[in-house]
């Protein structure tokens, strides 16, 4: 097995599987849950990157927003956009 694929898959086996059904509270959710994990970045890792880039926020507030259990605010999706490194209408796509 080479290299780069053990590691691709030790990151396919360390994302977790969402355990709770989405909620209705946002419609970005899903799509940054989706683009964070397509990137490679665990959900820890990712709100690490955010805090560094000024973005006050929890491991459970956003855990919740991309839950779709609580509202996304307008800070809130600019820098999740901007940490992954997408324009914003791409957290609205699909809907």
């Amino acid at each position: 097995m080479s290299s780069v694929f053990t590691f691709i898959l030790c990151l396919v086996i360390s994302m977790k599987i969402r355990k709770q059904v989405y909620g209705n509270c946002n419609i970005i959710g899903k799509n940054a849950e989706a683009i964070r994990k397509e990137k490679g970045f665990s959900q820890k890792d990712f709100i690490a990157k955010l805090q560094t880039m000024g973005l006050d926020i929890n491991p459970t507030s956003y855990s919740k927003l991309e839950g779709q259990i609580r509202c996304a605010t307008d800070i809130e999706v600019y820098y999740i956009a901007k940490a992954l490194n997408v324009p914003i209408e791409k957290l609205f796509t699909g809907l």
